[in-house]
């Protein structure tokens, strides 16, 4: 139930513009200073997480990262686009879905 909130609310910061995803994007939210909350899918590499992890404490950006139980392909099937690390550039929707996030994993 808290997933399909999740991916709920990810699809609504998505249709409002305020969802980055994929690497390009998501490296533009994080150097402009736009991103809120960054999250990467299960199946992403441990290379990729640790290149993001860098970039965040590089531009000393205060950004909340968390590591989602959700594949790709859900990702994909909720919000439409094949992704497996985004930012969500908005603080309200960040700390919905980061408290959403949070409670799935307890």
């Amino acid at each position: 139930m808290l997933n399909e909130k999740a991916l709920s609310m990810l699809g609504f910061a998505r249709r409002a513009g305020k969802l980055a995803m994929g690497h390009d994007m998501v490296e533009q939210s994080i150097v402009k200073g736009r991103a809120k909350l960054l999250i990467f899918c299960s199946d992403a590499s441990p290379g990729l997480i640790r290149e993001f992890e860098k970039k965040v404490e590089k531009h000393k950006n205060d950004i909340k990262i968390i590591k989602t139980d959700f594949t790709m392909d859900e990702i994909y099937f909720s919000i439409g686009y094949k992704a497996k690390i985004m930012t969500v550039d908005d603080e309200n929707f960040s700390k919905r879905i980061a408290e959403l996030l949070n409670q799935c994993v307890k």
